[in-house]
């Protein structure tokens, strides 16, 4: 997919908007509660969060469907009138023809429109399937469909198979993380009007936005959360470089001004609370840049598993998750679709301190640049082996410890240039509360890629940054969940 230029100022500026209403709606709940909460003391249960999923209801097959070739249309419309590529939109049923009979290959346009644009535009056609009453599994199925239909009748040029799995794949996983988080704005009113939370539901994901406004309050009883026990901060500061290895990036902004927003979805060890459907747990987590826009966007979801329990201090839950990431910490990028097998827990290991964590390992389809290096266009995709640990050391309610380690493997599988790519993130952050919800982190982060391939030998690019960030805590401050 090509996308124009305006449609990237577009896709950020919908995103950015996305983590600022999500974030507002936090800041307003956490002003109402003035009393330490935990995770079983939150926000009252409403009857549509109590209740369980609601019987079935009459389902349009057809209007996702409608919906997502409308999109599709509208998009194509857009980018031949704006776009910087336009004869690449200039379909006809000759175009569609010989894309039906094609074979799907790799294609090279700009990083940002294939790892960043296209989940986006995936996460819309899952949105309009979710929106309209139809399962994870369902939906995937209509965002797959979706994709092809842009690859082969979308534009002109031959369909790739890294947009579909970005688009039909990443696209349903980032998809899936926003319709939950628009749903959870909507049932968790904290005393904000209704006009407000529908606004800002809608900024999130914008097809369920389009299908509330659609059908009305038919929409308002599709979707039982089940009131998960979730974890929600954000955070605004500065970044500074401490380390810098450029390698061949050319332009490396010293300081950097942040926005980060994340959500712990479903966290393990709440009562009553099950793990039937997928992304009933999922991590999310974005971050805003004044240097390039976005730094990273990532999410991680459940997608089949059980919860389990080890003695009486122990509540945990395992199976197979899906993940998407993109990261873009200035000298270079890498951006991956991927299943893993994996484990998300919590270990009360004293009366005054918890610890929350992840582990999972897993393979999948990444992709990978040099930030301002010779080409926008000069990146490489192969298969990618990963994983990844996190953990959160809470002390009491006054304190936390975040540990996020990264690494992934991107080798010359599925790439056809031979060579590979080893990347590494670690992100070490102290988050102090000084006052209800109001906090102050102290942030290292640290990125570095070391590649080998054979037309340019051994290179290797690193950054680690340095940041203090003021930080908001949602309802649930460190989201400890308390099973006794």
């Amino acid at each position: 997919m090509r996308n124009a230029t305006a449609s990237h100022h577009a896709t950020h500026f919908t995103v950015v908007l996305a983590l600022a209403c999500t974030a507002a709606n936090t800041a307003y709940a956490q002003d109402q509660t003035a009393e330490p909460a935990t995770a079983e003391s939150a926000t009252p249960v409403t009857a549509a969060e109590a209740a369980p999923e609601p019987a079935a209801q009459p389902r349009n097959y057809a209007l996702p469907a409608l919906e997502i070739l409308g999109f599709d249309f509208l998009l194509n419309r857009f980018n031949r009138r704006f776009g910087s590529s336009r004869d690449d939109y200039d379909v006809s049923l000759g175009s569609i023809r010989r894309n039906l009979h094609s074979s799907w290959g790799v294609d090279d346009d700009p990083f940002k429109t294939n790892q960043l644009g296209h989940p986006y535009q995936g996460s819309m056609y899952h949105g309009f399937a979710r929106s309209a009453g139809f399962n994870y599994w369902e939906s995937l199925g209509y965002t797959f469909a979706g994709s092809a239909a842009w690859e082969i009748a979308g534009e002109k040029t031959p369909p790739s198979r890294n947009d579909q799995i970005s688009s039909g794949i990443g696209g349903t996983f980032l998809g899936e993380a926003l319709f939950r988080m628009s749903n959870l704005v909507l049932e968790k009113s904290d005393g904000v009007p209704r006009f407000w939370r529908e606004a800002g539901a809608a900024m999130i994901s914008p097809s369920t936005g389009f299908n509330r406004l659609l059908q009305g309050r038919r929409l308002d009883t599709i979707f039982a959360s089940n009131n998960p026990a979730y974890y929600s901060r954000l955070q605004v500061g500065l970044m500074g470089t401490a380390q810098n290895v450029p390698g061949t990036s050319t332009q490396v902004k010293r300081n950097e001004a942040q926005v980060d927003f994340s959500l712990d979805y479903g966290l393990p060890g709440k009562d009553g609370y099950n793990y039937r459907r997928p992304f009933d747990y999922f991590s999310f987590q974005a971050t805003a840049s004044s240097a390039n826009v976005f730094e990273n966007v990532m999410t991680r979801g459940l997608l089949l598993g059980n919860d389990y329990a080890v003695g009486k201090s122990y509540r945990g839950l395992w199976g197979l998750y899906g993940s998407y990431d993109y990261i873009s910490p200035q000298a270079f990028r890498i951006s991956s679709t991927a299943l893993s097998l994996g484990t998300t827990g919590q270990w009360r290991a004293s009366e005054s301190v918890m610890v929350q964590g992840t582990a999972m390992a897993g393979a999948g389809y990444a992709a990978v640049s040099t930030i301002n290096g010779a080409s926008d266009r000069d990146y490489h995709y192969g298969g990618a082996p990963q994983a990844l640990l996190a953990l959160r050391v809470i002390f009491s309610d006054r304190s936390s410890l975040d540990l996020t380690g990264r690494e992934y493997f991107v080798s010359g599988v599925a790439s056809g240039r031979g060579g590979h790519d080893n990347i590494v993130r670690v992100d070490v952050a102290y988050t102090w509360r000084v006052y209800k919800q109001h906090g102050i982190t102290v942030e290292y982060l640290l990125n570095r890629r070391d590649a080998t391939f054979p037309d340019l030998g051994d290179r290797t690019q690193s950054r680690g940054t340095v940041g203090v960030f003021y930080t908001l805590l949602g309802h649930d401050r460190f989201g400890a969940v308390d099973w006794r």
